[in-house]
């Protein structure tokens, strides 16, 4: 049920007589702060007013109010100030509503009626290498769009384009041959692999922190002067000179930056010099980022050592990362990687040669674009292709295979450029059918504010940074106190369970509770309480549901029974809102499409959460006055666990039933 929705319908007919577009402001609905306005407002009668001579907006939306087919949803539509119309659902609509609600599996969401093929693209991690924190939002994001947009009746296609085929495999495979042992890895190869990739990366870290050294110092160096020259123009300036403050601002931060760059560097050096084995091995391998290339175009020409090597590791790798994947609930339709489109880059390239819009510049083959400083390239000197020419395949390909309406790109904002190249360039070769979206979001930062990485430098391993949610979850859901209160006792396997889902769920809710585009700040803390803003939170909600229902002795279909005996009849305030609230869910879910933001479905059990928590304080269930009281609440429980846990569900967040 989607109240904005039907009420726009109707206001539309309403509009009919007054303008040309009874759409574009019947869409001017919002659901008021303040219950003494009602429940919504609309607000199209002032800019009405505008386009019609000789009617003020009172006037007009005397009119509208006056035309206005609601009775059978709302008790009162008054015009209050200039012309604002409130409008307040019926009691009766609500009690009807919530009898509905109650023992339906959709919670009253109606699917689309023009569904659309959506292919959401999303995670694509490196399988050489071990996940880390940055592929948390991509992942969540992706899993959670997914989700939703299938809940609403769109067909969707899920794909980890994977990134099994780069420099990654060739690090690998060089690793390989010059430090493995072939019986220690048949024996345990995913941790082998992973420390031969993490001994080459550390050695081509080196050499570029190596190579950044002077040029850091030589930035710092001339930042400084800028800084000091800058300061003293300010000081000898009597007049404020905003400009010149604004650039004093640019300067300190390069110079932050630059001094960061020059400590992340030294730190990289010292950690291979303090250890003088690994400084041998740097200086015996001092050209190890041209080798580790060298190696991985020969796994791109066909050499058949590195290619049986590849297909021999790719597994190993790809079990590593499917074993998150389990504990995170994510699963993907397909897992088609770059070696897939691998065949299909020689003829993109061709494509756009053919077709004029490719040239050769330099020796590589490139797009040129205007508005861009730098050329999108396809094929790079040496004969490699790139990223570019990839996705360009990649597209081809899907619009062949799964005629899709729309496509979801969820990469991080960094790529945004590359982004619009592609689009710009896929319309110029045909793909101009489909809407291409970059779902882009921001970064993940530690609690001072800065991108999560190790001492060294690296960012933090994923699957450490789920063991410590779930060793704190458990610290706040299972401590002795609250232990000592379950009755019957919760076993250890209970525990494990109930840790493992509030851990994972805090993770993926408080990335999904900040608007994707925003970076945040992680802080375990917070993540894991049971107040506030957490999935914790929600979760405990759910199973405050489940424990009322279970006191009283009661389910959802004795509710059902209960309720065609009794109806529905609301007593108190609070009851009001919270069914309200309740009805709100497919709103929150549409909202979450229209700006590819899972945000939106978080505020709404958050507020629906703290209606339940309101209503709990107020309205007694146990001892309510009289039997018909007790089926109107207990309908309310029963259906806000029913909304948080499959809100919570198109998350990818489970649910317990108790906490």
């Amino acid at each position: 049920m989607h109240l904005p929705a039907i009420l726009q319908e109707r206001l539309s007919d309403a509009l009919s007589g007054l303008t040309d577009s009874p759409e574009q402001y019947a869409s001017m609905i919002r659901g008021t702060t303040d219950p003494a306005f009602g429940d919504y407002q609309v607000n199209c009668a002032m800019p009405l007013a505008k386009q019609i001579d000789g009617k003020n907006p009172r006037e007009i939306a005397g009119e509208i109010v006056d035309n206005l087919k609601v009775d059978d949803l709302c008790q009162s539509s008054d015009i209050a100030g200039p012309g604002f119309i409130n409008l307040k659902i019926d009691d009766q609509f609500l009690a009807d509503s919530l009898a509905k609600l109650l023992g339906d599996e959709r919670c009253l969401v109606q699917p689309v009626n023009a569904p659309k093929n959506i292919v959401v693209d999303f995670s694509s991690p490196n399988v050489a290498k071990p996940m880390h924190v940055g592929h948390i939002r991509s992942t969540v994001i992706g899993d959670s769009l997914a989700r939703i947009l299938g809940f609403l009746g769109h067909n969707v296609t899920t794909d980890n384009h994977l990134g099994d085929w780069g420099t990654q495999f060739g690090m690998i495979i060089y690793g390989y041959k010059h430090f493995g042992d072939p019986d220690v890895v048949k024996k345990n190869p995913v941790p082998e692999l992973a420390l031969l990739y993490r001994k080459v990366n550390q050695l081509i870290d080196y050499r570029k922190a190596v190579a950044s050294v002077e040029p850091s110092k030589q930035a710092i160096a001339e930042t400084e002067i800028l800084v000091k020259q800058t300061e003293a123009e300010l000081a000898a300036t009597e007049k404020p000179n905003k400009k010149k403050r604004k650039a004093l601002a640019n300067l300190k931060r390069r110079l932050s930056s630059s001094q960061d760059n020059l400590a992340a560097a030294q730190a990289k050096i010292a950690a291979v010099l303090a250890d003088p084995e690994t400084a041998k091995t740097a200086d015996q391998h001092a050209t190890i980022d041209k080798d580790v290339l060298a190696e991985t175009v020969k796994l791109h020409e066909g050499d058949e050592e590195n290619l049986t090597l590849w297909k021999e590791f790719l597994p190993f790798c790809k079990d590593e990362i499917n074993r998150i994947y389990d504990r995170l609930h994510v699963s993907f339709d397909h897992t088609l990687g770059e070696s897939f489109y691998h065949s299909m880059l020689a003829d993109v390239v061709d494509e756009l040669v053919d077709k004029g819009l490719a040239k050769k510049s330099d020796g590589a083959v490139c797009v040129f674009l205007d508005g861009y400083d730098a050329p999108m390239i396809i094929r790079k000197q040496d004969g490699a292709f790139l990223y570019a020419t990839t996705d360009l395949a990649t597209l081809k390909y899907r619009e062949d295979t799964f005629n899709p309406d729309e496509v979801l790109y969820v990469v991080d904002s960094r790529q945004g450029e590359h982004f619009q190249k592609l689009f710009q360039v896929a319309k110029l070769i045909g793909h101009d059918k489909v809407h291409l979206e970059h779902v882009n979001f921001g970064t993940v930062l530690d609690e001072n504010g800065r991108p999560m990485k190790t001492r060294s430098g690296t960012l933090i391993g994923l699957e450490g940074l789920l063991d410590d949610a779930v060793a704190g979850a458990r610290s706040v859901v299972c401590d002795p106190e609250r232990l000592a209160k379950m009755d019957p006792p919760m076993d250890q396997d209970e525990q494990n369970a109930i840790a493992e889902a509030v851990g994972i769920g805090a993770i993926k809710y408080a990335d999904l509770a900040h608007h994707r585009t925003s970076d945040y700040r992680f802080s375990l803390t917070k993540m894991v309480s049971l107040d506030g803003n957490t999935s914790a939170y929600i979760q405990y909600s759910v199973a405050r549901t489940q424990s009322i229902l279970q006191k009283v002795g009661t389910d959802q279909s004795a509710i059902i029974d209960r309720v065609a005996q009794h109806s529905i009849q609301f007593t108190d305030p609070a009851e009001r809102t919270l069914a309200l609230m309740l009805l709100k869910f497919e709103e929150a879910l549409v909202n979450v499409h229209n700006d590819y933001a899972p945000n939106q479905l978080v505020d709404y059990l958050f507020d629906t959460a703290k209606a339940y928590a309101s209503f709990n304080e107020q309205c007694h269930v146990m001892n309510a006055e009289t039997d018909a009281i007790q089926t109107t609440r207990l309908a309310l429980v029963a259906s806000t666990g029913n909304v948080l846990k499959k809100g919570l569900s198109l998350l990818g967040i489970a649910s317990v039933p108790r906490m």
